[in-house]
């Protein structure tokens, strides 16, 4: 069975946006992303939500980012090579390759998606994944921490869970971000 991998960039204090909306605060180097270039590689579809689907779709279309480095252009690659399942009551088409629209989101339903897949699935969007957290389906967390606090904003996890971690890895990285894997333990 596949894992299901919830991923993220946050600050210290939690928040993967800030009061505003904001997340520039998190803007990873070339370091930590090629860094998560390496983690997403396994990934054969991504679930979203979305807000974050609205953001990740540009990915498609990096050259519009104009010159750009290699790991760049190398997230990107992976990025139009995974399937994308975007959980949207509002979307109406989508604009990637790849990708399809489920109106609601089905615990049952992604839970015979991970046992099927052949490759691990990442989750993103706080509030999707808050979801799949619920019920029981991710089995990691990837948690990298922003030298910076913002004080309030959307967070990473939910408030109404609670959760039993096993840390299998940490590195830190030259611009003070720091990574946490964890395997979910219930």
């Amino acid at each position: 069975m596949a894992r299901l991998i919830y991923s993220g960039l946050m600050s210290v204090d939690g928040y993967i946006a800030d009061r505003d909306g904001k997340f520039d605060w998190a803007e990873p180097d070339a370091e930590v992303h090629s860094f998560v270039n390496e983690l997403m590689r396994p990934a054969g579809t991504h679930l979203l939500g979305r807000r974050m689907y609205e953001v990740m779709a540009a990915w498609d279309h990096p050259e519009d980012f104009g010159e750009i480095p290699g790991h760049i252009r190398d997230f990107a690659d992976l990025w139009k090579a995974a399937d994308k399942v975007v959980f949207s009551r509002t979307l109406q088409d989508v604009t990637t390759a790849r990708t399809r629209i489920e109106r609601e989101f089905s615990a049952d339903a992604v839970g015979r998606l991970k046992a099927g897949a052949s490759r691990d699935l990442a989750i993103g969007g706080a509030e999707i994944a808050g979801e799949a957290i619920r019920a029981g389906l991710v089995d990691e967390f990837q948690m990298f921490l922003s030298p910076v606090a913002v004080g309030g904003g959307k967070t990473f996890l939910p408030a109404d869970v609670r959760l039993r971690l096993e840390l299998l890895e940490e590195r830190r990285f030259g611009n003070g971000t720091v990574f946490l894997r964890y395997a979910n333990r219930p």
